[in-house]
């Protein structure tokens, strides 16, 4: 068990625990696209996304792999004095391609200095057995993270929100992943369409079966460019996006819930304010948010896990 001194498993601690100093991620598009975006499953991709809001300057597919990582690499390494860094392939579907293709891209970044790993982010029903073999090769030289965007533990959110997979899909992608040696992680959005309270609450039980080893919570943003914000423009009603009180405090009863042995990355999300419509925050940032659930944790005397049943 990792000592945090926080009422939860936080990210920064793991890092520094298995590394020994910051690690920091340097986000890569490779100009891939999704199967529910080009008519492989659907058309239009999911109907929150957009995804510039979480694209850093430098991530360009127009530049190889080489000069994003470099170019990432130069920024971060003024600002936070970072000497080791790990390859996040980001934007979009990150594994679907064919084989020789996705390897060729991963050797390319592990080739850069400093690159001691990959983190990457896909959906569950775009893995394989080949590549599934290949990470856990990779995963005895490198640390190697594999993502998937779980979103919604609810079908008919998935089928809402334009998915098209299903949260069965979930369970099977990681059943195939599970002890191969590479960290497993799962990406979920809080405050979706038509999920009642108690439903999200669900969500960290449910996900707490999964053999995951981190979790990256995001509270619903609608932001510009994305077809979710053509339906909260025709139909607000039909969304009841959290205050930054109304989420502090239920974040704090989902902790309660969740598996103690899970690694929580991160709380909320962050889309620009250029292209975010809604909710604004007053501008509260990720450390000032993140202060707030520690105070409200040791208010409520909670912590994670206070409430996980097996």
């Amino acid at each position: 068990m990792i000592f945090t001194g926080k009422r939860y498993l936080d990210y920064s601690s793991f890092i520094r625990s298995n590394f020994g100093q910051r690690v920091q991620k340097i986000s890569l598009d490779i100009g891939f696209s999704c199967p529910n975006r080009d008519g492989s499953k659907g058309t239009g991709g999911c109907t929150y996304c957009n995804n510039s809001t979480f694209n850093p300057d430098y991530c360009k597919p127009s530049l190889s792999v080489e000069q994003q990582l470099l170019k990432g690499i130069s920024q971060f390494s003024k600002k936070y004095n970072a000497q080791q860094y790990l390859a996040y392939f980001q934007a979009y579907t990150n594994t679907y391609s064919d084989f020789e293709s996705l390897k060729n891209l991963y050797e390319k970044a592990l080739a850069v200095p400093n690159i001691i790993g990959l983190v990457i982010g896909t959906r569950p029903d775009c893995i394989s057995e080949q590549i599934i073999d290949y990470l856990s090769f990779l995963s005895k030289k490198y640390f190697i993270s594999l993502e998937f965007g779980v979103e919604s533990t609810l079908n008919r959110t998935l089928l809402k929100v334009n998915r098209c997979h299903t949260y069965e899909d979930t369970i099977e992608a990681y059943e195939q992943c599970k002890n191969k040696g590479f960290s497993l992680g799962a990406h979920l959005i809080l405050g979706l369409p038509g999920e009642s309270r108690q439903e999200l609450l669900d969500h960290a039980t449910n996900i707490s079966k999964l053999p995951i080893h981190t979790l990256k919570l995001h509270h619903l943003q609608i932001v510009k460019h994305s077809m979710m914000a053509i339906q909260y423009k025709q139909y607000p009603d039909n969304f009841n996006l959290f205050s930054s009180e109304d989420y502090i405090d239920f974040i704090t009863d989902f902790v309660g819930l969740l598996r103690p042995d899970i690694i929580i990355e991160r709380f909320i999300s962050e889309a620009p304010l250029n292209l975010l419509i809604a909710p604004k925050w007053n501008g509260l940032k990720n450390f000032e948010f993140v202060a707030k659930i520690d105070k409200k944790l040791i208010e409520k005397d909670t912590w994670q896990g206070r409430f996980y049943k097996t």
